[in-house]
């Protein structure tokens, strides 16, 4: 999973890597999802609900995570949804006697997405590279890589031709949900940065994991870190971080909904997402959250998932909330612009189909100090690289929500690969002139 870079010290420990899972565990409180966001007429004495907090009550949009762990309901009033400390027949009473109720979900629990066994996958790939270019393999040796890291650049910003786009991101604020951020990194100092915790009992958006740094800093790192390549995209966004994930990786429905209910409130054209839980079926939660924000101008970009395992003929699913319709889903692809073997395929479902894809194979970016750097795989890799572009084209185009969305797609250069595993293909950077179209 991690592979060395000249220079840089190895990590003391391997990144998380969560067991292949089916399914996601639950709470045990539901999600409840209102036909109309706007409208506040909710008795919630009818479900024996009392002790209610409201979003628009708090400065900014932000629901501290004790309110959220401690209220017998929870109000994201911009998205119309609501976590509710209640068994679903309770809350099922609301259906007669409040607003039109869409769904009743169980809250799930989510995870980071770094690729799993990334380390046995590298090394059989180099073993079989290694094989056919001695002529025990049988064959051709494959195509070398396209793009590979320079001392100017990772791989991954140059395939997606950041360096030589004349934007960045000046002037669009982007909100990566994840573990948090090293608020002390030194490749950020001087940044607008603004953080918030949404993990019960955390006061701190300190990421103690590392995840959450690496995926901000691919989406907003700056242009010219004080050593080491270039390996951030929107290199002048304003960053917002909301730590939704704990320091193990893990986080609930309420708390990501929290954070994005909160990045919604204070305008963020771009939310980043590298997080999910491995359930085939759109969560309803995300698809009212990712339509709403859409609407009020905030595109949420997530990963499709890692639960593939080409190496052995497993092809995997886009996990939640990735696979809601109204969610942007990328894929993974390796510096030779093949799908990465870990990267979810799109099922036949709306809103299962991976839209586009991004670098997310040996993906260099910050990291939590003393180790500043690291080098790890995933779609939670890939991205950043997308929300990061988003914040270009946002720049470039003044275009926000359903039409970012569209240019997005439309920016995408067509892969060799199956549109089922790239979508559109690999999302570019806008280039001169790109403000005018």
């Amino acid at each position: 999973m991690i592979r060395p870079r000249p220079g840089i010290r190895p990590p003391n420990r391997q990144p998380e890597r969560p067991a292949r899972r089916l399914g996601a565990p639950t709470t045990g409180r539901q999600v409840v999802v209102f036909a109309d966001p706007g409208d506040p007429r909710v008795d919630w004495s009818a479900a024996g609900i009392t002790d209610v907090a409201d979003s628009r009550d708090f400065p900014a949009g932000r629901v501290p995570a004790q309110a959220l762990r401690e209220a017998g309901a929870t109000v994201f009033a911009r998205l119309g949804i609501a976590v509710v400390a209640a068994p679903p027949d309770q809350v099922g009473a609301l259906r007669s006697a409040g607003p039109p109720v869409l769904s009743v979900s169980p809250e799930l629990v989510h995870h980071v997405l770094p690729a799993e066994e990334y380390v046995r996958g590298y090394r059989d790939g180099v073993t079989d590279l290694a094989g056919r270019l001695a002529g025990a393999g049988g064959g051709e040796a494959p195509a070398p890589p396209a793009f590979a890291d320079t001392e100017a650049a990772t791989w991954g910003v140059q395939a997606v031709r950041a360096t030589t786009s004349p934007y960045s991101g000046a002037g669009v604020r982007v909100a990566v949900l994840d573990t948090g951020l090293d608020l002390a990194h030194p490749d950020l100092a001087g940044r607008t940065i603004t953080a918030e915790s949404f993990v019960a009992g955390v006061d701190s958006a300190q990421d103690g994991h590392g995840h959450g740094t690496h995926c901000v800093g691919t989406a907003c790192g700056p242009q010219s870190p004080p050593q080491g390549p270039r390996y951030g995209v929107a290199s002048g966004a304003e960053i917002y971080v909301g730590k939704v994930l704990s320091d193990e990786g893990s986080g609930e429905d309420g708390g990501i909904l929290a954070g994005i209910d909160w990045a919604v409130a204070n305008g963020c054209a771009v939310i980043s997402m590298s997080l999910g839980a491995d359930v085939a079926e759109a969560h309803p939660p995300y698809s009212a959250a990712g339509r709403r924000a859409l609407q009020q101008g905030s595109l949420i970009v997530a990963a499709a998932g890692n639960n593939a395992d080409r190496e052995n003929g497993e092809y995997g699913f886009v996990g939640a909330p990735a696979n809601s319709v109204e969610v942007l889903a990328v894929g993974a692809v390796d510096a030779a612009l093949r799908t990465a073997w870990f990267s979810a395929r799109s099922l036949a479902a709306p809103g299962g189909e991976v839209d586009v894809a991004g670098p997310g194979v040996d993906v260099y970016s910050a990291w939590p100090l003393p180790q500043r750097y690291n080098t790890i795989s995933g779609t939670s890799m890939a991205t950043p690289h997308v929300a990061g572009l988003a914040a270009l084209w946002a720049e470039a185009t003044g275009r926000r929500g359903y039409e970012l969305w569209a240019t997005l797609t439309q920016a995408a250069s067509r892969l060799a690969e199956p549109s089922v595993d790239v979508g559109s293909g690999l999302v570019l950077a806008p280039q001169e002139g790109a403000g005018s179209a």
